[in-house]
């Protein structure tokens, strides 16, 4: 598929590199125009099917997702997939979780950890973003994890140096 969303289409949130992502709410009905060609569903339990392809991430409401490295997997593939295809990212209602996914969407495509929440805030939804665990989220969304030459001591891989057991 080669057809991504119209800027002006209901939901549709427009990254800085040009991506488009839909953002909706599940308990709404499903906006008019083209459906999605891949799904991204933020839920406590496994959606019903969709006639499209889809993919599901444990979310439960107003928390943060069950497994962080598949949140971080599914939204990268999410992200990589707005280039060419119509994507959307949705939960029940569409602002909590779904923000928040946006956000993070935000960061992946260059926005300031910082800034992402207020920039989902002014071009998807003002109430994005519901809870403060879900703001520190984007803060630290996709951070790397520390390497043994980024901690302080150390020389690389291996053990650290200095006594040990046995010695």
């Amino acid at each position: 598929m080669n057809a991504t969303w119209e800027t002006t289409a209901t939901g549709v949130l427009a990254l800085p590199s040009g991506r488009l992502i839909r953002g909706r709410g599940l308990r709404k009905p499903l906006p008019a125009g083209p459906t999605p060609d891949f799904a991204l569903y933020l839920l406590g339990k496994e959606p019903p099917a969709v006639a499209w392809e889809s993919r599901w991430l444990r979310w439960p409401d107003f928390r943060l997702p069950a497994d962080r490295a598949e949140a971080v997997d599914a939204l990268r593939e999410l992200w990589e997939r707005a280039g060419t295809e119509r994507v959307e990212v949705a939960c029940g209602g569409g602002v909590g979780r779904t923000g928040t996914a946006l956000a993070c969407l935000a960061v992946l495509d260059g926005v300031p950890r910082e800034e992402a929440v207020a920039y989902v805030r002014q071009h998807y939804d003002r109430r994005a973003v519901e809870t403060p665990w879900q703001r520190r989220y984007v803060t630290r969304f996709a951070q790397p994890a520390p390497t043994h030459a980024d901690r302080p001591g150390d020389r690389g891989p291996g053990p650290a140096p200095g006594p040990g057991p046995g010695r």
